[in-house]
């Protein structure tokens, strides 16, 4: 059934989620499948988010991959209620006993400590002072990030120690805290993206339901911008068949927002990433399902997705460089063929923060 939005109606109770399974989790020998009862006829009830206390005793994960731009990054989340269908982290959410489908965008874990614990890391003789991201994983501008802060508390505990920070986003919620991080900014310590897929609002509310809306990330880069504070776009990811006929536009809108350096990704469908995305393209693009996914094969050497360093990131094969170039080309054209400032280590110092204002 085709809803007012021109885009094919979702199950009521699956409304604003990203995801249209939850399969199975691959470390359990038990799943659970939801049934609603409910009056014949009726509406069943939508699917609330939960959240959780997570206590983890660090808050700093580590990677020696050498195709990602950072070693250590900062989490205060674990899952994403934005909910991205494409998302390749959602495999994560298995090792907390969880699907990486439905799962993954409604069952939150929450890190109320996570500042305290940074500063604790930060503080330490042992640390060396080095980039980190904000976040490696999921989203640090989650909507639930509105009401409990975290990030913000954590942003503080990086302007104190002027540790540099790079935050990747899809939300306006990080103009919120441009006070910190132009205050880092000022000390070559920080830097912002904001994710953009699309600029077409229709497609962005099925492909990223709960994320803020192109317009409104592309007006976080303009406010960041006229902040003093380094900000860029990362198209990301590319879906060929979905998106690539919008990078041209996407660069020119990011460089008259005020963005200074851009990059890309092809999607990448990991483990169970792979049937949640194919789900989504039976709901939304079934026309175009084998289209897409025949295009994603040509780069990934017959697979839906290729683990191997490097090639993981962009792809191989005609269309991998087909847009390779086009990426290319946009960036010449809009003024973003620059690469990001680096950012700098030499304003870190040590100190010790008032404890009490981080507990939250």
């Amino acid at each position: 059934m085709i809803g007012p939005s021109g885009m094919p109606e979702r199950n009521n109770w699956l409304r604003g989620r990203g995801a249209t399974i939850n399969p199975a989790n691959r470390f359990e020998a038990l799943h659970y499948e939801r049934e609603d009862w409910c009056e014949p006829d009726a509406e069943p009830s939508p699917l609330l988010t939960q959240f959780f206390r997570d206590d983890s005793q660090s808050v700093i994960s580590y990677n020696n991959s050498p195709d990602i731009g950072f070693d250590a990054s900062l989490n205060p989340y674990r899952g994403c209620e934005h909910g991205c269908a494409y998302c390749y982290a959602r495999p994560t959410h298995e090792y907390l006993g969880f699907s990486a489908g439905t799962d993954f965008e409604s069952r939150i874990l929450t890190k109320p400590k996570a500042a305290e614990l940074l500063a604790a890391e930060l503080g330490r003789r042992s640390w060396k002072p080095q980039i980190l991201a904000l976040s490696g994983v999921t989203d640090a501008y989650q909507p639930i990030e509105r009401k409990l802060q975290l990030t913000r508390a954590c942003l503080r505990v990086l302007a104190d120690f002027r540790n540099p920070v790079v935050v990747t986003t899809k939300n306006h919620l990080v103009t919120r805290d441009a006070d910190y991080l132009k205050e880092l900014a000022e000390v070559r310590a920080s830097a912002v993206s904001l994710s953009v897929t699309t600029l077409d609002p229709k497609l962005a509310r099925i492909l990223e339901p709960r994320a803020s809306s192109p317009s409104h990330r592309l007006g976080a880069v303009a406010q960041l911008h006229q902040a003093g504070i380094p900000v860029g776009v990362n198209v990301a990811p590319i879906i060929p068949g979905i998106n690539e006929h919008e990078i041209p536009k996407i660069t020119e809108a990011a460089a008259k927002a005020g963005a200074q350096f851009a990059s890309y990704t092809m999607i990448r469908l990991p483990l169970a990433v792979a049937p949640i995305f194919v789900a989504w393209l039976d709901q939304y693009f079934p026309d175009r399902k084998e289209k897409v996914l025949s295009r994603i094969r040509s780069m990934r050497n017959g697979k839906l997705n290729d683990a191997n360093f490097g090639s993981r990131m962009r792809g191989e094969g005609a269309i991998a460089d087909e847009i390779r170039q086009m990426f290319g080309v946009s960036c010449r054209r809009a003024g973003l063929n620059r690469e990001r400032s680096e950012l700098s280590t030499a304003a870190f110092r040590r100190v010790l923060p008032n404890q009490a204002e981080l507990a939250l």
